[in-house]
């Protein structure tokens, strides 16, 4: 939802509960367009951050700091002079405008007690931070607009301040039938875009709602409805009103598959069917969205970058695989030219000096043959000449065969580093994920391929089993390392994805064996976080932790073993249960690929 009316009534009500009568402790301006304020109410301190960004205006209640400049701006040193140690009043909103007034009380310089306010515009690429003094003049604002950049008002030193209605809507509380019928019942357009369009603070996620109360499409066209609907509408805005007018507020958030998609200060009960997160504060409901919504963003943007370089580097491996491979058929015919030099030292005295080709009987095969000879020289020098091609072929093939198994060995890390960027749904996760590039020579960075760098900390998934056993899946191959031959002891149960990159997964041993049900758990596990996702069947392998070697000089996350078990499972894991709130909204967050 945008932060419509109803959130900032919201906000005003919150505010007036926690912080109105406190006193302004600090005032930082932490960016160009945002203030912090710290307000001590009650012996607790509150920080209020306000940002006037063109991009994501926003005004909550936070714990969180931001390292200011060490110069303040001039605005900030102005609020400082007017505003330090000052009473916070009152918090108040115009109708169900997306302005709110900070009124405050200090002394000014004669000791007389004296009354300002700061408007706190939340309006989208018009948001701004405006002081004015008691008599509704501006004194400053975070954003200066002159008469080139609006024609409707300048927000300048000494110009009056009043809130622009450029669209001309009607206030809701003062919403009479007569407007109801002649403006927004007679709007050419749907019916949830008639309400935002016609009145203040609505916005289309709150429109749709209150269609949706009334029993009404939102998409469907305003005057496609009866009376009798169009006044179950009407009176959905009027009890909203109420509540909002006695401060009835329900913050929440809804989620799909793990990601916020929508906030709201009342119930939205058309989302019956998502995922619902109710909170006591609207801030916290804010902080959580936008935070939520930016890490995301965030993650989602890193792991692209990082998902890129290894798709780069993936083709480089697969065409040097190519081209390896091109060159060991070359080789092929290398024992061909062993041959041919050994039967010319065998039957190289009966070439006579015009002849062109020496035919005799191979005595490996006892086939005919015609070896090419090149007549200006001797049967002998035609022979080495044939020993030096199987020579030069024979150091081919050994180079080659190992330059192959490097490739391939860079191509199997290569993929199963993609899978754990399809698991990496934290900034530590990518952090690791990257320390492995660099210290695999695959990227430059600092510490190159060294070893001794501290990497974040980041742990295993932690999962239950329907019978209680405690089953552990790596992120990441440093994770799956640590996890085989760190946490797990010798009688724990390891899985793996048969022939694929994937998750390392323990499945904990107690008193005897596990039951079926946990191994069959525990593979599905193993084949959520393989490259096998999605698929019905997957062959994964498993064996007792104490027959799992890693060798030396190994990458990461690799191991070797030669006795296990096998079994087919799905890579469908609904119904496994999370052992911590972490690792659930992480594994939320995993279906977002």
């Amino acid at each position: 939802m945008a932060f419509d009316g109803t959130t900032v009534a919201a906000l005003v009500h919150e505010l007036n509960e926690k912080i109105a009568g406190g006193h302004v402790q600090k005032i930082a301006q932490p960016e160009q367009d945002e203030l912090l304020l710290t307000i001590k109410n009650n012996r607790v301190n509150y920080k209020l951050r306000i940002s006037a960004s063109a991009s994501l205006p926003l005004l909550y209640l936070t714990e969180q700091t931001k390292q200011s400049p060490l110069t303040a701006p001039n605005f900030c040193m102005l609020l400082r002079k007017h505003l330090g140690g000052a009473k916070l009043l009152c918090c108040r909103q115009a109708g169900l405008e997306r302005v709110i007034e900070l009124r405050f009380e200090n002394l000014n310089e004669l000791g007389d007690l004296n009354q300002k306010s700061l408007m706190i515009e939340i309006m989208g690429k018009h948001s701004n931070i405006i002081f004015v003094d008691k008599d509704m003049r501006i004194i400053d604002s975070i954003k200066h607009v002159n008469g080139m950049l609006s024609s409707v008002r300048e927000v300048l030193p000494d110009r009056e301040y009043f809130i622009p209605n450029t669209l001309h809507k009607h206030d809701p509380f003062a919403l009479s039938v007569d407007v109801w019928n002649q403006v927004v019942c007679r709007k050419p357009a749907t019916v949830a875009k008639a309400l935002y369009t016609s009145l203040t603070g609505f916005s289309a996620c709150l429109s749709q709602e209150l269609s949706f109360r009334a029993g009404v499409d939102g998409d469907a066209p305003m005057d496609s409805l009866t009376g009798n609907e169009k006044s179950a509408l009407l009176n959905q805005i009027r009890q909203l009103m109420e509540r909002l007018k006695k401060g009835e507020f329900s913050p929440c958030i809804i989620w799909d598959a793990g990601e916020p998609v929508e906030f709201a200060a009342i119930p939205l009960l058309r989302y019956a069917d998502e995922k619902r997160s109710e909170y006591s504060s609207v801030s916290e409901v804010i902080e959580t969205f936008y935070g939520e919504k930016d890490l995301i963003t965030r993650i989602r943007q890193k792991s692209a970058d990082l998902r890129k370089t290894v798709t780069t580097l993936l083709e480089r491996n697969y065409k040097k695989l190519d081209i390896q491979r091109k060159q060991i058929r070359d080789t092929e015919k290398k024992e061909r030219f062993k041959v041919y030099g050994e039967l010319l030292n065998a039957y190289g005295s009966q070439l006579q000096p015009q002849d062109t080709s020496l035919t005799c009987t191979d005595y490996y095969s006892g086939q005919e043959v015609t070896i090419p000879v090149d007549s200006s020289m001797s049967y002998t020098e035609n022979a080495n000449k044939y020993f030096a091609r199987y020579n030069k072929l024979k150091r081919t093939f050994e180079a080659v065969t190992e330059q192959m198994k490097e490739s391939q060995s860079d191509v199997e890390h290569l993929e199963s580093i993609l899978t754990e960027l399809d698991i990496a749904r934290k900034e530590e996760d990518l952090h690791a994920i990257r320390r492995e590039l660099v210290e695999q020579g695959y990227l430059k960075g600092k510490g190159g391929r060294k070893k001794n760098h501290r990497l974040p900390k980041s742990k295993p998934l932690h999962f239950l089993s329907s019978d209680g056993y405690d089953i552990y899946v790596g992120k990441n191959n440093y994770q799956n390392d640590e996890l085989t031959f760190q946490m797990a002891t010798g009688n724990d149960w390891w899985f793996h994805a048969k022939s694929m990159p994937g998750s390392h997964v323990i499945l904990r041993s107690k008193e005897g064996e596990p039951p079926i049900r946990a191994f069959e758990e525990a593979a599905s596990l193993a084949a959520y976080f393989s490259k096998g996702k999605g698929s019905d069947k997957v062959e994964i392998d498993y064996v007792q932790k104490k027959h799992i070697k890693k060798p030396n000089g190994s990458k990461p996350g690799f191991v070797v073993y030669y006795t296990n078990y096998s079994m087919v499972a799905s890579s469908h894991i609904e119904g496994i249960q999370c052992a911590n709130e972490e690792d659930r909204i992480f594994l939320e967050r995993s279906f977002l690929v």
